[in-house]
């Protein structure tokens, strides 16, 4: 959410911004005019309280002097004022709930680095990293190798849940766990500090992190407790410090989450995104970082560096795209993805996502750190490290061998024992 000293002070750049995202004004002229109700509503109840106490003032007054006329006087005047203020406060507290409502649902303010463009197709190469392997066979797609392989059961699974979750066995299961434990030992060794997030948050810290209009629709909500599955650590993690002022000697925190994660994942989907690929249930390791705001953009390229060395350690192909204005969330200033070869689809695939949200998620979270000048809302910022089964898939599609085996990266290869092949079950 942004601060409303960008509505009252600076419209003009919060104009502009929505003319990069092709957003009508409507939106910000709404909380502009509600906000100004507002104020003259909250005026009009302080003007009612300050009559209010002169005419005490005034019957104390009367008393003393022993004016009964005066004090019958005053106190018919004064009758009605508190049935007054108490209907103007209900009105100002309607009025503002109306107007953080809309402004909540106004999108974060994008960096002037973010290219223009209506949708992915206009994301921008930030960089290439790795080798592109040309196989000299033709490449089976990850499905085809788990199939053949029997390393997940999706029937069994769709059986006692439903389509899109899996029983993971054998050595690729293995292979997670490495995953896991490899990336946050590297996390750890850059001082960030492990947290096993609670999966499961209640609507108003949910409120805070994203926009449940854009999310709610993949979010699985828990009955009857009204909470939310967490869709990524990034979430609790970020809500942590919910309606906390925060020490400046605490900054930046820096934190490596791990836990499951749950989406609905409605919608149709492509050949590629079958299997484990595109599914309800899934593990991620997250980076989240909370620091000062003029710290934030050094923080957002340390985030992405943190991806590309750990992608690079383990030795795949992916690019890094800087996301366009029409292809980026409401959350986010500025995003880059990392997108890993997948050679048995043809394709770049999404595998890490990196933002800084500002003071966006801060404001909503009432979330603000000490400073001699009073208290300011820090910035937020969160990137994916790995979704093991995202990662899974662009390791089986680019360690396939031409006799049906799959490599073991290097680096996770001492975290099973030192085999170099994964072992089938089938």
């Amino acid at each position: 959410m942004l601060d409303m000293t960008m509505f009252r002070e600076k419209s003009e750049i919060l104009r502009k911004d929505h003319d990069k995202r092709k957003l009508p004004y409507h939106k910000i002229d709404e909380v502009i005019r509600l906000d100004n109700e507002w104020k003259q509503t909250r005026y009009d109840v302080d003007q009612l309280r300050k009559a209010r106490n002169e005419a005490a003032r005034g019957i104390a007054s009367a008393k003393k002097s022993g004016d009964v006329e005066a004090v019958n006087r005053i106190m018919s005047e004064v009758s009605s004022i508190g049935k007054q203020i108490e209907d103007l406060s209900n009105i100002a507290d309607d009025l503002l709930q109306n107007r953080d409502s809309i402004r909540m649902s106004i999108p974060n303010i994008l960096h002037e680095s973010v290219p223009v463009g209506e949708d992915d197709q206009k994301n921008t190469l930030h960089s290439l990293h790795g080798e592109k392997t040309e196989l000299e066979f033709e490449a089976k797609n990850h499905n085809e190798i788990i199939e053949k392989n029997g390393w997940v059961d999706l029937a069994r699974a769709a059986k006692i849940t439903g389509s899109r979750f899996y029983f993971l066995q054998g050595d690729l299961a293995r292979l997670e766990m490495a995953l896991q434990n490899y990336t946050t030992n590297f996390l750890i060794n850059k001082k960030y500090t492990l947290v096993q997030p609670p999966l499961m948050m209640n609507k108003e810290a949910y409120k805070g992190v994203t926009d449940l209009g854009d999310f709610e629709t993949v979010m699985y909500g828990i009955e009857p407790d009204k909470f939310y599955l967490i869709a990524t650590s990034e979430h609790p993690l970020t809500a942590m410090r919910m309606d906390e002022i925060i020490e400046p000697s605490e900054l930046p925190i820096k934190l490596v989450g791990v836990s499951q994660c749950f989406r609905r994942e409605v919608g149709a989907h492509g050949l590629s995104d079958r299997g484990i690929w595109r599914v309800h249930q899934f593990t991620k390791v997250e980076q989240i970082i909370i620091c000062k705001p003029e710290d934030s953009w050094s923080h957002h390229e340390d985030l992405l560096n943190n991806a590309i060395e750990l992608w690079d350690s383990l030795g795949l192909h992916y690019r890094v795209v800087n996301i366009c204005t029409g292809d980026m969330g409401t959350v986010a200033s500025k995003k880059y993805d990392l997108e890993a070869w997948l050679p048995g689809v043809g394709e770049y695939k999404e595998v890490v996502s990196c933002s800084n949200c500002t003071d966006y998620q801060a404001n909503r979270l009432r979330m603000r750190y000490r400073t001699s000048e009073g208290n300011s809302a820090v910035h937020t910022l969160n990137s994916t490290a790995v979704a093991t089964s995202r990662a899974l898939v662009a390791i089986l599609e680019q360690y396939q061998t031409q006799d049906g085996r799959i490599l073991i990266p290097e680096a996770l290869r001492p975290y099973m024992d030192n085999q170099e092949f994964l072992i089938p079950l089938i």
